[in-house]
């Protein structure tokens, strides 16, 4: 595939350099037959190439492609699939953002993981000195983004058990294993980082969270999604808060915060209330039918 792809790079003019990215030019946890191809193409036109499908022909018939947004939304991708299940992701860059050295940081981040030039007609890609995540230790959340996590969350219980009790299912569930999950993934990073030292390398939106976060987390983390079903909504509802609390004040010791105010209390409370109501509400209907 990459053989392909160099050879329709080199035959096109507009495109001026290739350089793989990702997991392929990674030294730390590299890529295996699920690994998907990262590439940077650098374009005089890049407009062309995300907002047409006619040129991936050169390469190979695909089977589906989109465009996507990189995790810090000013940089879209082409991602493709082609024969074998094999998915490329082509960043397109401008030629200008390359002579001016990686100006989005994403890109510069995910370059100095790891960047291997394919090709570069005019010597127009940086040089940029390897730096794996974990060489540059994150930094421990303030007491204020602290706060607003926990109180991000416990508010969502709240409203999750509201949704359940007037049986807006989709709509909790989807709280409760979306946005609630993302804070919990937040507080679960922010856990193993100060357990272990802030220069662990939690990597990006959970991606080999078993390898890094905490057994005991890990552990239980099965017991926190829900299936379509209300009960088992609340049931997920209330082992979320459970995990999410308990890491939160080992996390908050290990940080010498004195923040948790007595918040979940309240949130619980209001949750046990509407499971009560809830449950009356279907018992109602049942003796009535």
């Amino acid at each position: 595939m990459l053989d392909r792809i160099l050879t329709w790079a080199e035959s096109s003019s507009d495109i001026r350099a290739v350089a793989l990215i990702g997991s392929w030019a990674r030294l730390d946890s590299p890529s295996d037959k699920w690994s998907d191809i990262d590439l940077i193409l650098v374009a005089r036109d890049p407009v062309f190439y995300l907002s047409s499908t006619g040129w991936l022909a050169d390469i190979e018939q695909f089977s589906i492609c989109t465009v996507e947004r990189a995790p810090t939304g000013e940089i879209r991708e082409r991602r493709v699939l082609f024969g074998g299940g094999i998915d490329v992701d082509f960043v397109v860059l401008p030629v200008a953002s390359c002579l001016q050295g990686f100006q989005d940081a994403w890109i510069a981040g995910i370059a100095r993981q790891g960047m291997k030039v394919l090709l570069d007609k005019d010597d127009i890609l940086p040089s940029l000195a390897p730096s794996p995540p974990s060489a540059q230790p994150a930094r421990s959340p303030t007491l204020l983004e602290f706060q607003e996590v926990i109180a991000d969350f416990w508010y969502h219980v709240v409203w999750t058990a509201k949704k359940l009790r007037r049986g807006e299912l989709w709509t909790a569930k989807r709280c409760c294993d979306v946005h609630m999950k993302g804070l919990l993934l937040r507080m679960v990073e922010w856990h193993a980082r100060a357990i272990t030292g802030w220069a662990l390398d939690v990597r990006h939106n959970g991606r080999f969270l078993e390898q890094w976060a905490s057994p005991s987390v890990v552990a239980e983390l099965p017991q926190v999604f829900a299936r379509y079903d209300e009960d088992d909504i609340w049931r997920a509802l209330f082992a979320t808060s459970a995990l999410f609390r308990r890491i939160a004040e080992e996390t908050a010791r290990h940080l010498t915060y004195d923040c948790l105010a007595g918040q979940h209390q309240k949130a619980m409370a209001w949750a046990v209330k509407y499971q009560s109501e809830s449950a009356k509400r279907f018992t109602s209907s049942r003796i009535g039918s």
